[in-house]
């Protein structure tokens, strides 16, 4: 699988949930493949079967019970959609946009950059779709509704430096509108009188006011030191130098 996705904390809980996001599954050559691929393309969606395998190679194990974003207590983890499992083997459904050669153009993905994928199969409604099933304890209504987020105008003018830079945050706004409370599976933590989100490489500062997030600041998540002593890192030293001459 080649994403858009690098980190975990980048990627969706769910494939709905960043409609639109592309991507693609390459398939080995020299496998029978192409043979193999014949008659997929008249479906619109399929299931992916996929090997959670940052989990695998950082040894996290798992856990019988899990905290879900959308719970306030633990549930069996056969009860919840959490990575963590005993075999680490995820199912997601994507939109097959089109297939050339032996590369699926697929969107609404929710799966991590270089996820090794170990099946594919056309997802059918009529045997796949059950829209009236129970939702066991997620049969109720979502008490978590969508935060408005919004950028300041200092924070909005560093974003923008960034984008100039080749640097994307538009996952900021999806990540902090799911809810921008610290939880166990997200990498926000109280920073003083505000709160922080650690996005890849930035920490996004920001503070709740009701059912509004306002974006205060965008920083480097280096130190000064480390960003003096590596050229790699210019543009986390344009951001700083940005800030420090703003006062």
């Amino acid at each position: 699988m080649r994403s858009p996705f690098v980190e975990r904390v980048s990627a969706p809980r769910q494939p709905s949930a960043d409609e639109g996001a592309r991507a693609t599954i390459e398939l080995d050559e020299g496998k029978g493949y192409e043979d193999a691929l014949e008659g997929l393309e008249g479906f619109e969606y399929l299931w992916v079967v996929f090997v959670f395998h940052r989990n695998v190679e950082d040894d996290r194990g798992w856990r019988p019970k899990v905290l879900p974003p959308r719970s306030e207590v633990k549930r069996g983890v056969f009860a919840t959609r959490s990575p963590h499992r005993p075999n680490a083997i995820g199912l997601s459904v994507v939109r097959l946009d089109r297939i050339e050669g032996l590369t699926l153009h697929v969107s609404n993905v929710d799966i991590l950059d270089g996820t090794p994928v170990l099946d594919i199969k056309p997802y059918i409604p009529y045997a796949d779709a059950y829209p009236d099933a129970k939702e066991g304890w997620l049969d109720v209504a979502d008490p978590k509704r969508a935060w408005e987020v919004a950028w300041s105008e200092p924070a909005r003018a560093a974003r923008d430096l960034l984008a100039s830079c080749g640097v994307d945050l538009a996952e900021v706004d999806r990540l902090l509108a799911l809810g921008p409370q610290p939880h166990a599976y997200r990498r926000i933590r109280k920073d003083g009188e505000r709160m922080r989100l650690a996005y890849k490489e930035w920490r996004v500062f920001f503070r709740i006011e009701g059912s509004r997030v306002t974006i205060e600041e965008v920083r480097s998540g280096y130190r000064a030191s480390q960003i003096a002593a590596d050229q790699a890192l210019a543009t986390h030293a344009r951001l700083e130098a940005w800030w420090k001459q703003r006062g």
